[in-house]
């Protein structure tokens, strides 16, 4: 049997599924390199879970046991286009698995976007979880803000900035997040939709948890849901209708704090002269021709804070192509292609960055699937020709250029102390959120 090594840049779900499917293949004995420029691995199940969601993270144990496997290596902090590049990649390895996600904000484009207190949902979501290349603390003043989008991550923020701080001091969150949350004044979070609600597209299970947040009232115009007809909607937007209707009916509370959740309103404008003070939206509609249109009614909502939720977009890599329309690396069922139409040799993408931002965290699994399945088709056809690099001239080779690799045992040693602070201060973990800490801990095992 054939024996290769193949490198996944990105150690989130996509890299990660891709990592397991690659090393389960019948007629190739594969190795794999998980390479992460962070010196943790996940992604965004780490860094992009809302803190407050233990069980979404218990997926963190599936992908444990891929990378305790004797078949895969994790070598974070080595940073693609820094560290190492494309010619480097093929030269120690068979083939290459591209999995960097998309961690860019897409813009609003309206006036008064770069005021000081606008700021995109990404940065606010890097902060709350941890991440070491959040190098801000979030002015969170005023009593409202407006969170623009219609998909999970708003939901996320408009639940964290509303719900109690206590309830949030047991999560992982760094004590300088829980800082910042306890100076904070919000007692209004507007949710604001471009299109109607059965456009939505919140999962049930969050939209749920956004209603149920102990203390908070969420606040949606029935006129709003009058005129949807949930026969021929798909599930999700039909079970969505009813949770609709069931947060309009409900009764409101005096002295809560409130969530209002504005169906068919776009932003136009953030007012103010150097930060924040409110946010311009308008009343759309679509026209005669199906397209989303604004229909002259605006409103001014009173806001300190405009957070955009608009979407993410994934950042072109050094040699590789990109599809700069849809924020994605060109390819053909997860094949590599030029804007010629060319298949690169042995050169793969999966996950948001081949598909765009969109699904859920097994979504991944599925598209990881696809594309291994033409890593094996490609490693069948040139069979007598793959070559195999030790494990040990890829360490030389970095040590070489100087890059001081954090492995699997570095990450359980970060993983370690982010437990035993957990331990200390009495709740499960407490993440650790600078790059020095986390390299000097992850280094110590190395």
């Amino acid at each position: 049997m054939h024996k290769v090594r193949i490198a996944v840049v990105g150690s989130g779900p996509a890299g990660l599924f891709a990592a397991d499917e690659l090393i389960r293949s019948d007629n190739v004995e594969i190795e794999v390199d998980v390479i992460d420029r962070l010196p943790t691995p996940y992604g965004l199940v780490r860094y992009g879970v809302a803190p407050d969601h233990p069980r979404i993270k218990s997926v963190i144990r599936g992908f444990e046991a891929i990378l305790e496997s004797p078949s895969v290596r994790f070598l974070g902090n080595v940073e693609y286009g820094r560290d190492v590049d494309l010619d480097w990649l093929h030269k120690h390895y068979t083939a290459v698995v591209f999995a960097t996600g998309a961690s860019s904000d897409r813009g609003l484009g309206i006036v008064g976007e770069s005021l000081e207190g606008s700021i995109a949902a990404s940065e606010l979501v890097s902060f709350y979880s941890g991440h070491p290349d959040c190098n801000f603390v979030p002015e969170i003043s005023g009593n409202a803000v407006a969170v623009i989008g219609a998909g999970n991550v708003t939901l996320d923020v408009a639940r964290i900035l509303s719900k109690s701080v206590d309830s949030l001091a047991t999560t992982d969150m760094p004590d300088s997040v829980i800082d910042a949350l306890r100076r904070s004044s919000v007692r209004t979070v507007h949710i604001v939709c471009r299109r109607g609600p059965e456009h939505a597209k919140f999962t049930t299970k969050e939209l749920r948890e956004l209603r149920d947040v102990d203390d908070v009232d969420v606040v949606i115009d029935p006129s709003d849901l009058a005129c949807v007809d949930v026969e021929g909607l798909p599930r999700t937007a039909a079970t969505n209708m009813k949770v609709f209707r069931e947060i309009a009916e409900a009764p409101r509370h005096r002295d809560r704090k409130t969530v209002y959740i504005h169906f068919w309103s776009k932003p136009v404008a953030v007012t103010g002269d150097n930060r924040v003070t409110g946010l311009d939206i308008e009343r759309t509609e679509f026209d005669s021709d199906g397209a989303l249109v604004g229909t002259g009614r605006c409103e001014h909502l009173p806001v300190s804070m405009v957070i955009r939720s608009v979407g993410y977009r994934s950042d072109p890599l050094p040699g590789l192509p990109f599809d700069s329309v849809r924020g994605v690396i060109p390819n053909r069922q997860g094949r590599v292609v030029d804007t010629d139409g060319t298949a690169r040799p042995l050169t793969y993408v999966s996950g948001w960055l081949k598909r765009g931002p969109s699904g859920v965290i097994g979504t991944n699994r599925m598209c990881s699937a696809e594309t291994v399945g033409q890593v094996r088709d490609d490693l069948a056809r040139v069979a007598d020709h793959l070559s195999f690099s030790e494990a040990g001239a890829v360490d030389e080779s970095l040590r070489s250029r100087g890059v001081s690799v954090i492995d699997y045992s570095g990450w359980q040693s970060i993983n370690d102390a982010e437990i035993q602070r957990g331990v200390d201060a009495g709740k499960e973990r407490v993440k650790i959120g600078d790059w020095q800490t986390l390299r000097s801990l992850g280094l110590a095992r190395t």
